[in-house]
């Protein structure tokens, strides 16, 4: 069977986009290809695609489309790194690289979730995941998909794939105690193309 391509999976994952409408159905029909990209060559990925940071976890830009459409990056952790708590404002297709990534999904339990508020938000720890080489993960905003997601500190470094249908250069960070959350600029590194400078 041919290698599948990183041309051949942003196509394909574009025209699932295009032709489907509901987030859930999206990555529905995007789960398999990333699992088949995964599971193929990753020659796509390149040195730079693994850059690490010493104080944090690193973003890696892979592909991005013109305008606001899909995004991918490589996301790089080294042991006991994390996000924060965090949403995305869209859906998400994840695909583990290398190591043991784990996942902690919280609940929101606050009245009229769909208002654009910044306070009073009432979260609790959901379940885990733990996700090894080659798994898959999707999720969806419901209105807000909100999680943490690292390395453990007594675990090797981790890195996976996330497709996003939009380019991810923001989210709300959440502060669980004080039920506050906080727009944030999301930086990467700009790796795509050839290029390997700091954005």
């Amino acid at each position: 069977m041919p290698n599948y391509t990183l041309e051949s999976f942003i196509s394909d994952c574009e025209d699932r986009a295009g032709t489907h409408g509901e987030p859930a159905d999206i990555v529905r029909a995007v789960m398999p290809l990333m699992h088949r990209l995964l599971c193929g060559s990753r020659d796509f990925l390149r040195p730079e695609h693994f850059r690490s940071e010493p104080d944090h976890y690193a973003r890696n830009l892979v592909y991005a489309a013109d305008g606001a459409g899909l995004s991918l990056y490589t996301l790089v952790w080294l042991p006991g790194q994390w996000t924060p708590v965090h949403d995305h404002g869209t859906w998400g297709v994840v695909g583990v690289v290398e190591g043991l990534l784990e996942e902690q999904n919280y609940m929101r339990l606050d009245p009229d979730q769909i208002l654009e508020r910044h306070a009073g938000i009432e979260l609790r720890r959901g379940g885990l995941v733990l996700l090894p080489p080659s798994s898959v993960s999707t999720f969806v905003p419901n209105p807000d998909h909100i999680h943490k997601t690292g390395c453990a500190v007594d675990r090797p470094r981790c890195v996976s794939l996330h497709l996003y249908g939009r380019t991810m250069n923001s989210f709300y960070s959440y502060d669980a105690e004080a039920g506050t959350r906080t727009l944030i600029q999301a930086a990467h590194n700009e790796t795509r193309l050839g290029q390997s400078e700091a954005a």
